[in-house]
């Protein structure tokens, strides 16, 4: 069905620019005190970005995996998001459990969460988030690594025929 009055705004991307973005300082007022934190776009360098499992991710889903971490960017951690292409299709935000941002982030995306790239903001710190990730239909991962428990959750997408791809960059936003 196609859309009446759709509107398409086109912006310059950070990555458009020639100069960064500046880093910038906030803070947030939390009980008891303030939170303090930087925030600036990720910077993540994408050749040193590491397979990790026995499936490669195809350039396609290499452009959508670099995609999909600029929109986990911006979402509150712990942050999952899952794109189509270039189109986000499902987001799980501000969960206290990444497999509870998983199961959010699926349900959003319904049918379309089929073959997505799902992007993580911080590590699985266990095999059950990649668990529901493959369930809900993720044939490819970006996340940062770093967890003690890397190889359980590196073992389990090789079980479940899905590429992972660490970046070494947490995107964690408070």
């Amino acid at each position: 069905m196609a859309k009446k009055n759709r509107r398409l705004l086109t912006i310059d991307s950070p990555g458009d620019r020639l100069e960064p973005l500046e880093r910038q300082v906030v803070r947030k007022p939390i009980e008891g005190g303030v939170l303090v934190q930087t925030e600036e776009p990720p910077i993540i360098d994408w050749s040193k970005a590491t397979t990790v499992t026995k499936v490669e991710p195809t350039p396609d889903q290499l452009d959508s995996m670099k995609f999909a971490v600029r929109v986990c960017e911006q979402v509150k951690s712990n942050a999952i998001v899952m794109v189509q292409g270039t189109a986000t299709v499902g987001i799980g935000p501000g969960q206290t459990s990444r497999v509870e941002a998983v199961k959010i982030a699926a349900r959003r995306a319904g049918e379309r969460a089929k073959n997505c790239v799902l992007a993580s903001d911080a590590f699985f710190p266990f095999k059950d988030g990649l668990e529901q990730a493959a369930e809900a239909g993720a044939s490819a991962i970006v996340q940062p690594g770093g967890s003690i428990r890397d190889q359980e959750v590196i073992d389990e997408a090789d079980a479940r025929g899905v590429a992972m791809l660490f970046t070494g960059h947490r995107l964690f936003r408070h």
